[in-house]
């Protein structure tokens, strides 16, 4: 990777390692393991974030948060179940792992613009 890197707040377990492999990739990621609560993601550096990815949609109602926090973050969750519809137009990106692997998904996001 080149340039400036990217900073990743991942929320919620991370089964499928998509924050390691972002890390590997040279992104800057925090991690929220609890509620993804207004202190949370300020602990975790939301304010300065270029990515938000959610892993546990059960924690979707920290998205709108998120956005409030940071109006220029991009939100993705990489679960198996679908958001819920009350937040599903405010997250940017949903992804399966089933269809992609992490590896995939942290190039994406932590790719070459």
């Amino acid at each position: 990777m080149t340039g400036d890197s990217v900073t990743v707040v991942v929320a919620g377990p991370d089964e499928h390692g998509v924050g390691e492999e972002l890390t590997a990739l040279g992104a800057t990621v925090s991690r929220i393991e609890d509620v993804v609560s207004a202190a949370a993601l300020t602990d975790a550096g939301i304010a300065d974030a270029d990515y938000l990815v959610l892993t546990d949609v059960e924690e979707a109602t920290g998205i709108p948060v998120a956005k409030e926090l940071n109006p220029d973050v991009t939100v993705v969750t990489y679960a198996e179940r679908s958001l819920p519809e009350f937040v599903a137009a405010v997250a940017d990106l949903a992804v399966d792992p089933a269809l992609l692997t992490a590896a995939v998904v942290a190039e994406e996001l932590a790719g070459d613009d």
